[in-house]
């Protein structure tokens, strides 16, 4: 197999930027997840039914890219996802080994460029160490991101730091949303300062301002991936969840981020538009909080897919705010019921491949 062919310098330095996840896309990535996996003890078989949702969601809109372990993974996957009403015929199979299925955090990163009137990709291959290390191993997740660039015959730069793609959004006229209690915690990159990362996400995503929030929401193990707490659904506006029982622990760190976005100013200096989203009721099990929230949507090709948690009033709620937002998309609802026990949700679980 072709190696991923390294790049010199930056992506900023050879004009290439991160584009916004509503940038039409040709696919979708996912690593499907193996049954002695640690994301879902005891609930793999109800957590696949739940990504069968997903991807039978996407597939009608884009490719789907799914990696599986080898040829053995791909038979029984196909049958799975055939069983369940899967359009096959949109869906790529990629022997790829991974460690656990959150494409989100150990994909690639794909940056954009517009040469010579067209447009040309390569990919950032971040360093993975399973959210600070906390569930090793996570080798195989590491290499994704030049096995995928190999495949793609992309060019590929390589960091030498830590960083999840759930950790950062972007409104994709140069301004990076984040969290201090992530990026800034010391089982990610320790002895870089604040400084130091922002000119990583300024180099390597070829961004121009970053935009810092507090804490991440309860029950999330990745010390507060924003993609949980806060997102952007068009340059100037922000969603973020606001809880209104001041009982429940999301309570006051959800207002204090709302605080800190009043603040906040976008590339150019202006206020942004914020719009609050309910978040779900808590969602438990065997008395673990899971980090349920509205805010791990995903942008697919005319569509916006939502995590849904069988609250009927709140669901619908958080699906009717986020179409008015949203009237040229199709907001469509998705069961994340049993997904949300591997603590992660649609966004979590995918990749997008921007169209080049």
């Amino acid at each position: 197999m072709r190696r991923a062919r390294p790049l010199t310098g930056t992506p900023a330095d050879h004009g290439f930027s991160f584009p916004p996840e509503w940038h039409r896309h040709t696919a979708t990535w996912i690593s499907w997840p193996r049954p002695e996996g640690i994301s879902f003890p005891g609930r793999h078989h109800e957590a696949i039914e739940d990504i069968a949702g997903i991807i039978r969601a996407i597939a009608p809109r884009e490719g789907v890219n799914l990696n599986v372990p080898n040829a053995n993974y791909e038979r029984l996957v196909r049958a799975f996802l055939k069983s369940r009403k899967v359009p096959l015929a949109r869906v790529a199979f990629h022997h790829i080994p991974t460690n656990e299925s959150w494409t989100r955090d150990h994909g690639p990163a794909f940056v954009l460029r517009r040469r010579r009137g067209r447009t040309e990709a390569a990919v950032v291959d971040w360093g993975f160490n399973a959210w600070g290390g906390k569930y090793p191993p996570y080798d195989a997740d590491d290499a994704v991101p030049s096995r995928i660039a190999e495949r793609l015959n992309l060019p590929v730069f390589r960091p030498g730091i830590v960083m999840e793609g759930g950790a950062v959004d972007f409104n994709g006229a140069g301004t990076v949303l984040t969290t201090t209690s992530c990026l800034l915690n010391e089982n990610r990159n320790p002895g870089l300062s604040r400084a130091r990362i922002e000119r990583y996400l300024r180099d390597y995503y070829g961004q121009e301002h970053v935009v810092w929030l507090g804490d991440g929401i309860d029950g999330d193990d990745t010390d507060g991936h924003v993609d949980d707490l806060a997102r952007f659904v068009d340059p100037r506006t922000i969603v973020i969840g606001i809880e209104r029982d001041q009982a429940d622990a999301n309570f006051d760190r959800l207002k204090e981020n709302r605080g800190r976005l009043a603040k906040a100013r976008d590339e150019r200096g202006r206020p942004f538009r914020v719009v609050e989203l309910p978040m779900p009721r808590a969602v438990t099990h065997d008395g673990q909080r899971l980090p349920a929230t509205y805010l791990n949507f995903y942008f697919v090709n005319g569509a916006l897919l939502v995590p849904t948690f069988g609250q009927r009033a709140r669901d619908a709620k958080a699906l009717a705010q986020l179409q008015a937002l949203l009237p040229r998309r199709t907001v469509v609802g998705v069961d994340c019921r049993a997904l949300i026990w591997g603590l992660g949700a649609i966004h979590c679980l995918t990749q997008q491949q921007p169209r080049f």
